[in-house]
């Protein structure tokens, strides 16, 4: 235990020491002074928004998430450890586990800073911003807890998730709860937060309607589908929000987060937040030679969206060509796998690399009531919302469900978890929307996921590494944390 004091003592001020760094748009103001006015408070918040879009959080929980799915192939192996979420062979110090962790933790910290040094009902301007800090706590822990914890679903929340940390005491090193008191402090601080926000800010910011789309999601994980219903409807009935039209559509993801009514919560990035070979699009679109350009849509759902050459979601990816020694076009291959780069995270500002990825948008709220329905036996209100989002990207006519036309699915669920493929591909979803349906990933297309001789690389719901170890480093500094098996 004695070996462990150093560590721990370091531990303590590297944590204060990254959370206070969190306050260097403060100006390096005390906290005694800082939260002692709107403007201190609202100078505090900025800075926990900012620790959104860094590496360790934005682009390490996308590699955690989206890697993990069958929406895209990797086309060579590589020395970065995001390898092993991709092909599901995790190691118990993998950077992207170890530094979002960590990050996730410091937003905790930053966010419980304010929510200690502010009294809901003091002023309306205090109470939105106090709300503002229990939604981002919220967010970290439920995407903490759907990292390192199994899903919901498969066994009622009763399984090991990850610390909840709701005061800023750093001496104070808790136990794993249980995904279950995860989830419920995760909605007693959203139920809070939506009481408290009555300002109607832009989708860099949280909301009482932002609160609200997580608070869907957060029920649909649960496998509480009534309740899942009922914060989609409050969205979507608030009036704030539209799916942008066919044409808007086409440019949604090379604009800004604020120039559309559809986005509900992203996480801002502007020129000077450009991550370049950091960035989540570097990974995905190396025309140009600005990013690494490695990882592409894979066969599988470029054959699911290409059933419907008319689908607008064929233009969020492309083939890369190349041309050959006689000077004709040709398609280009990294290790004889075909480059079909994805532009889901390109070109904001006109920057290649630049992005605000979208955390929670209009159309998933629909396909979260869709799912929801599906499984309340809802099958008519189901498909309304599948068929709404099926004509936004350009589908008409026989091309649309109807309660007696499935186009071959099996049911109505099966059609639904297809359309949120469709939709929200490359958006951090699938892998969470396979496993908490207990259905497998199926992988059976080339990529770097297979191992020697194998030709489909199938990943059970109740696999092991469908949640990611602890950090080895956070066992070491507390003992009290138990590792995932």
């Amino acid at each position: 235990m004695n070996r462990l004091l150093p560590l721990m003592l370091l531990w303590t001020a590297c944590l204060i020491s990254s959370c206070e760094l969190g306050l260097e748009p403060y100006n390096g103001k005390e906290a005694q002074t800082l939260f002692n006015s709107v403007e201190g408070v609202a100078e505090a918040t900025t800075g926990n928004y900012s620790q959104l879009k860094t590496v360790e959080y934005a682009s390490f929980y996308h590699f955690l998430t989206e890697y993990a799915s069958d929406n895209v192939t990797l086309s060579g192996s590589t020395g970065n450890t995001f390898f092993f979420a991709y092909n599901y062979r995790h190691i118990v110090d993998m950077t992207q586990t170890s530094g979002f962790w960590r990050k996730a933790y410091e937003i905790i910290y930053g966010a419980n800073k304010v929510i200690e040094n502010i009294a809901p009902q003091t002023s309306p301007a205090l109470d939105q911003l106090l709300g503002e800090n229990l939604y981002l706590r919220a967010m970290a822990h439920f995407d903490l807890v759907n990292t390192f914890g199994r899903p919901y679903t498969q066994n009622e929340g009763t399984g090991l998730g990850v610390m909840i940390r709701k005061d800023t005491d750093v001496n104070n090193l808790p136990e794993r709860s249980t995904v279950k008191e995860v989830y419920d402090f995760i909605i007693t601080d959203l139920l809070q937060a939506a009481t408290l926000m009555t300002v109607n800010k832009s989708s860099s910011y949280a909301s009482k309607e932002v609160a609200y789309a997580l608070l869907s999601r957060v029920y649909l994980f649960k496998g509480e589908n009534a309740k899942a219903v009922e914060y989609a409807n409050k969205v979507i009935e608030s009036g704030r929000y539209a799916l942008v039209d066919s044409d808007a559509y086409k440019k949604f993801f090379s604009q800004s987060n604020e120039s559309n009514n559809e986005t509900i919560f992203a996480i801002k990035h502007t020129p000077v937040d450009d991550l370049g070979k950091n960035a989540i699009g570097s990974m995905y679109d190396g025309t140009g030679g600005l990013g690494w350009g490695e990882m592409y849509a894979s066969q599988t759902f470029r054959n699911l969206v290409g059933q419907y050459p008319n689908d607008i979601r064929n233009t969020f990816f492309a083939p890369f060509y190349i041309k050959d020694s006689n000077g004709n076009q040709v398609l280009a291959t990294r290790n004889g796998i075909p480059k079909y780069f994805i532009y889901k995270y390109s070109g904001q500002d006109g920057i290649q690399t630049l992005s605000s990825p979208i955390y929670l948008r209009l159309a998933d709220i629909f396909l979260i009531r869709a799912e929801a329905q599906a499984k309340l036996g809802n099958d008519t209100e189901a498909l309304a919302d599948v068929n709404r989002i099926r004509s936004r990207a350009g589908l008409s006519g026989t091309s649309l469900y109807t309660l007696g036309n499935l186009h071959g699915k099996k049911s109505i669920l099966e059609v639904v978890l297809e359309e949120r493929q469709l939709e929200l591909a490359f958006e951090s979803q699938r892998k969470f929307d396979l496993f908490r349906n207990n259905l497998p990933l199926v992988r059976d297309y080339p990529g770097y996921h297979l191992l020697s001789g194998q030709n489909t690389q199938i990943i059970q719901p109740t696999d092991p590494r469908v949640i990611y170890f602890i950090p080895q480093q956070e066992l070491v500094l507390n003992p009290k944390l138990v590792q995932n098996p």
